[in-house]
């Protein structure tokens, strides 16, 4: 007999709903199965709700902040296991992978954006995309990639001891690009227009927080970072890193980018693209949560019942500046 599973599914943009879809109960070979505990809910979720995300063709599963346990015993595996998804499926033959950056392969497929994700109750994802994580709540297990994507970003930038910092967004992704590069030693400014997220940053402890970034940082910034996903911003943070700086570009936008070359030149800087996250990064990620060095709990603004994101969907694509992280709950049915 098919057993049949509640996936959440963007039909269209501005349509959601929850749809039976059969459960999958086998897996490629190298595969695994896997039923969903928690999702989180993340900016990419709802550009896909409001129509303005540029790699996805509908319908669409959405979800890939994910955690779950280990649906039946393999031969790396023991059912039950609880473990955190890398949602970042990599060819593993082209260039990049073979150096070692699966996180921008050239055939990436992304859960939940380039194939359906996990807003359901059981899905399959190749074995070494899993990271065990039994001493992790389900929560904070389905928090670990968004903050990874800061990780990277910091690794990128290469942030060290004594370094000035501005992260430009303080939503989810700018946060843990300053919790990471705090966690280095560096000196760390968060910038954003709106007050309720510097507030939100405030709570987890920075102090360096603007609204506007003033005359006394006109020699600049030693790496910035930016997550606000608006190209305006982007341009405008060029007049804003240091001589010998490092700038970081974490958010993606469609348009395109321009800057002074004169400008860029004399100041020897460096241009960085930060595309996702690699194993290390989702390490160091649980690794902070094990040590008390990052408090999930207090990045966790709402628990949702999957049932009732149909609803709360819509609200909170349209009101996100009160958000860090809300999370979906799923559970699976017998």
């Amino acid at each position: 007999m098919v057993k049949s599973m509640l996936c959440g599914i963007c039909l269209a943009p501005g349509k959601f709903a929850l749809i039976e879809r059969s459960r999958p109960e086998t897996a490629p070979e190298g595969w695994v199965l896997v039923d969903i505990s928690a999702a989180g809910i993340c900016g990419t979720d709802y550009h896909i709700f409001q129509g303005k995300h540029p790699f996805l063709t509908y319908p669409r599963v959405i979800g890939h902040e994910l955690s779950g346990r280990v649906a039946e015993t393999t031969a790396t595996w023991e059912a039950g296991a609880q473990v955190v998804i890398n949602p970042y499926l990599a060819c593993g033959k082209c260039r990049a992978c073979l150096r070692g950056k699966p996180n921008c392969c050239m055939k990436i497929e992304v859960l939940g954006v380039h194939r359906d994700g996990g807003i359901c109750e059981r899905i399959a994802v190749p074995a070494g995309n899993l990271y065990a994580a039994s001493d992790l709540g389900p929560e904070a297990a389905a928090m670990v990639e968004f903050l990874a994507i800061g990780a990277h970003a910091v690794r990128r930038g290469d942030t060290g001891k004594d370094d000035r910092v501005l992260v430009a967004g303080a939503g989810p992704i700018g946060l843990g690009a300053a919790l990471f590069a705090r966690a280095r030693g560096a000196e760390v400014h968060l910038l954003d227009t709106a007050q309720a997220r510097l507030d939100q940053a405030e709570r987890l402890g920075f102090f360096n927080l603007h609204l506007a970034i003033g005359a006394e940082f006109d020699e600049g910034f030693d790496v910035l970072f930016d997550a606000t996903g608006n190209a305006a911003a982007i341009e405008a943070g060029f007049a804003h890193v240091a001589h010998g700086g490092s700038y970081v570009l974490i958010s993606v936008v469609q348009d395109r980018i321009s800057f002074a070359d004169p400008e860029f030149h004399k100041r020897e800087a460096r241009l960085i693209g930060s595309r996702n996250a690699t194993e290390e990064d989702f390490m160091a990620v649980m690794a902070a949560f094990r040590t008390g060095a990052i408090n999930p709990e207090l990045l966790l603004s709402e628990r949702i019942s999957v049932s009732d994101l149909p609803l709360r969907l819509p609200e909170l694509a349209n009101d996100r500046g009160q958000l860090i992280k809300a999370i979906v709950m799923l559970e699976g049915r017998a």
